[in-house]
């Protein structure tokens, strides 16, 4: 006799009950407490778990793509495959925590751990709230933690390539954590070259030199070069290299940054052969000749804003023109910079005032559909206008690099740059 197995006993139907029986959707393992911030890709929303834990975390919803009207299933983009794949492999205390991946109703769910600041938020707060320049001690631990973790991810042979001040994320208890792997690439053996795939890498403000000269091959120097632009924004409030990008054209080539390389020239100074021996085989080298010649004022610069010949020195290497001759991020971890009081803290918020602290972020109720519960509370609904008005500055201004962000929504920042990308945290 022929047993029917379309009588409730084909394995497969079997497994895939039991397997839906046993799955656990996102609203039941969390209670979903606000919403932060919306991207490209999708929301964030703030989230504590319904365990006994009832810990914080910041759900990350990749949305599906639409044809039209008609909302449909295309696959997992780039991007999250990286962010997914890269936060799996790795765990360090300054890199942000990916606690699990939900696959619901076509939706890719991502599960952070919690930050309640970032590095703009901070920015902001002492720019606008506090008026007055970032203390040298938090100045200091920010960026040393900071290079703490981009320290892990180079021995992990990871490159981050988006680094900047709304991707760097700070706990409430004062631990930094980098954030959006959305664009970082495994340097060690790739599939394929850095270059290929990715026309454009590093917001504009944060970008590297050779990277704006059109190198088709880079390494880790990339997000050191960053790292300086990060430091010298946090010192000076604002960002060091504030150009207007040149956007692709229709085919998708890549236009000569002129008005970013001058940026650069005119505090770095004009580079001459003999200091970056390479900068000649470079695509976009005839350009940059055509240019007016500069000279480096670095140090004039540093002057009121890094009030440290040490630190002057630091900031100079991370800005070497030659990437191979620029600090890595375990040579800079190792600079007297950090050797000099006030000395790195653990808690980077350790040496601050109560009152100098920046305030929690604000949730809010979103006004797309959602998963937020029919009732919100006036709390959680309503942003500080200033904070609001910020987002919309921030938008207007900031530089492209194409990829979703780090959708940490600090200081009700929900975009950084015209990327208008969500942020994690």
């Amino acid at each position: 006799m022929v047993e029917d197995w379309s009588a409730g006993h084909d394995p497969m139907r079997i497994y895939r009950a039991k397997r839906d029986e046993a799955h656990r959707n996102v609203t039941s393992k969390y209670n979903i407490l606000g919403f932060i911030s919306s991207g490209t890709y999708g929301r964030v929303y703030k989230a504590q778990g319904k365990d006994e834990e009832g810990r914080l975390h910041a759900i990350k919803k990749f949305k599906p793509d639409k044809e039209g009207d008609v909302v449909t299933y295309t696959g997992i983009s780039q991007s999250a495959i990286r962010e997914i794949a890269l936060n799996r492999e790795i765990s360090h205390a300054n890199v942000v925590s990916l606690k699990e991946v939900i696959l619901e109703d076509k939706s890719i769910y991502m599960v952070f751990e919690y930050a309640e600041h970032d590095f703009l938020q901070v920015i902001h707060h002492y720019s606008q709230s506090m008026r007055t320049s970032i203390p040298p001690a938090l100045l200091k631990s920010l960026t040393y933690q900071l290079l703490n973790g981009l320290l892990y991810l180079h021995n992990s042979h990871i490159l981050h390539r988006d680094l900047k001040p709304a991707n760097i994320l700070i706990t409430s208890d004062g631990i930094v954590k980098i954030g959006d792997l959305g664009l970082a690439r495994l340097t060690y053996q790739p599939l394929q070259p850095l270059f290929a795939g990715d026309k454009v890498v590093v917001t504009i403000w944060y970008r590297a030199p050779e990277l704006l000269m059109g190198a088709k091959h880079y390494h880790k120097a990339v997000d050191c070069w960053a790292v300086g632009c990060v430091m010298a924004e946090l010192a000076s409030l604002r960002p060091i290299f504030k150009g207007e990008e040149a956007k692709l054209d229709s085919k998708k080539n890549v236009p000569f940054q002129k008005d970013q390389l001058l940026k650069i020239l005119e505090v770095l100074g004009t580079p001459e052969e003999r200091e970056w021996p390479g900068i000649k085989d470079m695509p976009e080298y005839q350009n940059v000749k055509r240019l007016d010649t500069y000279q480096n004022r670095l140090n004039d610069w540093c002057r009121n804003r890094i009030p440290s010949n040490a630190g002057y020195d630091l900031l100079l290497q991370l800005f070497a023109y030659d990437p191979d001759k620029r600090l890595t991020a375990r040579e800079a971890l190792m600079h007297r910079w950090f050797q000099e009081d006030p000395l790195p803290t653990l808690n980077v918020f350790q040496t601050i005032p109560h009152t100098q602290l920046p305030p929690h972020r604000r949730i809010t109720q979103d006004e797309a559909p959602s998963m937020m519960p029919a009732q919100a509370t006036q709390a959680q609904i309503h942003a500080p206008a200033q904070f609001s008005q910020q987002a919309h500055l921030q938008s207007q201004t900031h530089g492209s690099a194409g990829s979703f962000a780090s959708l940490s929504g600090g200081g009700g920042h929900g975009v950084h740059g015209s990327r208008k990308k969500a942020r994690i945290g």
